[in-house]
């Protein structure tokens, strides 16, 4: 069994958990907490399963990592803290562990990376034995592994497109939706993740490893950013009121050039409400999915919905983003010492997991 400790219990960790006590490879060994109010409460309690795991979470971090977990989910925030969360994680790759984390978007094409974060990780790497592999929590997989495994169906590709769509009135993060993504903002403020240069840092590298996987070049990543606001004020059951004309929907895309053309693009379509925006692409119940569209012959479509805790499809997201990383743990712990990418670590069936669900 791989003893593995769960960092952070937000909205990817409490999934975390839930995947690790699923894992029959993995055995969960600790919890850490930053919210001293969180220290002391069962695993199980935090990850809702309904039942108690045994283990109780921690604020103290040098007691869980002098503990020597074998494996360590990352999943604290990098977002506003990115300093901080490289600090954390490479202090848990010297003790020898294997990190998987969604928290350092620099690092989702490792080649790409900025040299002293490399460098950073590497130098970990050497000292410790451990080893990394980052991969997205919007998710992962829906802009790397399941584009390229999908257009091994075509005859031929002229174009590559991921879309995350959503309604973000059912995501658990206020601040997030109202600040770094603008939503409920007069339209003359500019929201951190669409502010220039700031999607190619999150999506670029996903752009570059689809690239990769396809034996292409990116020439250059360009970004297109629209917003639209809200034609009435509308209100939502989680995060209250957003007002008649401010932003009520946001459409970008990360678009990887190749041969002059934009052919390989990351796009998000985000609402507060369905009325806003109805001509942009939307699910049939409004309520989100994650899409990946081949153009070529055939041209494909897939769309992957995903649910989870009474089923919201924002928390079925990040259950499918923490499962991918929480599955590769056993991968890479037999494959040694390294700094890994989504195109390095297969995606692989959820073997002996079958009938193992929770309440």
């Amino acid at each position: 069994m791989v003893s593995t400790l769960v960092w952070g219990t937000g909205n990817v960790g409490r999934a975390a958990i839930r995947a690790v006590d699923a894992h029959p490879a993995l055995d969960l060994t600790a919890v850490l907490v930053h919210d001293p109010a969180k220290a002391g409460r069962d695993a199980g309690d935090l990850a809702g399963l309904g039942r108690p795991l045994g283990v109780r979470a921690t604020t103290d971090v040098d007691a869980a990592l002098r503990a020597r977990p074998r494996a360590v989910v990352y999943a604290a925030s990098g977002d506003i803290r990115p300093d901080e969360a490289l600090g954390d994680i490479t202090r848990a790759i010297r003790t020898g562990a294997v990190v998987v984390t969604p928290s350092l978007y620099a690092l989702y094409d490792p080649r790409d990376a900025p040299p002293e974060m490399r460098a950073r990780v590497l130098d970990a790497v050497a000292e410790g034995g451990g080893s990394l592999f980052v991969s997205g929590v919007d998710p992962g997989w829906g802009n790397d592994v399941l584009p390229l495994l999908v257009s091994g169906l075509a005859g031929t590709v002229d174009a590559v497109r991921c879309q995350e769509i959503f309604d973000y009135s059912v995501y658990d993060q206020e601040d997030s939706v109202r600040y770094l993504v603008g939503m409920g903002q007069p339209m003359d403020y500019e929201p951190p993740m669409i502010a220039p240069t700031v999607p190619t840092m999150v999506w670029g590298g996903q752009v570059r490893l689809i690239a990769r996987g396809l034996g292409v070049r990116v020439e250059e990543i360009r970004e297109s950013v629209r917003r639209r606001p809200l034609d009435a004020t509308v209100s939502t059951a989680t995060m209250g009121e957003f007002k008649a004309g401010t932003q009520g929907a946001l459409r970008f895309e990360v678009q990887g050039i190749v041969g002059g053309e934009p052919r390989i693009v990351v796009e998000h379509v985000t609402r507060i409400h369905p009325s806003c925006a109805p001509d942009w692409p939307a699910t049939p119940d409004q309520g989100g999915a994650h899409r990946v569209i081949i153009e070529g012959r055939p041209r494909i479509e897939v769309t992957v919905e995903a649910t989870d805790e009474d089923g919201n499809r924002a928390a079925g997201g990040n259950a499918t983003a923490a499962g991918r990383l929480v599955n590769a743990i056993e991968w890479l712990a037999e494959a040694g010492p390294g700094l890994y990418d989504a195109l390095d670590v297969p995606l692989r069936p959820a073997t002996g997991k079958l009938g193992r669900s929770h309440p």
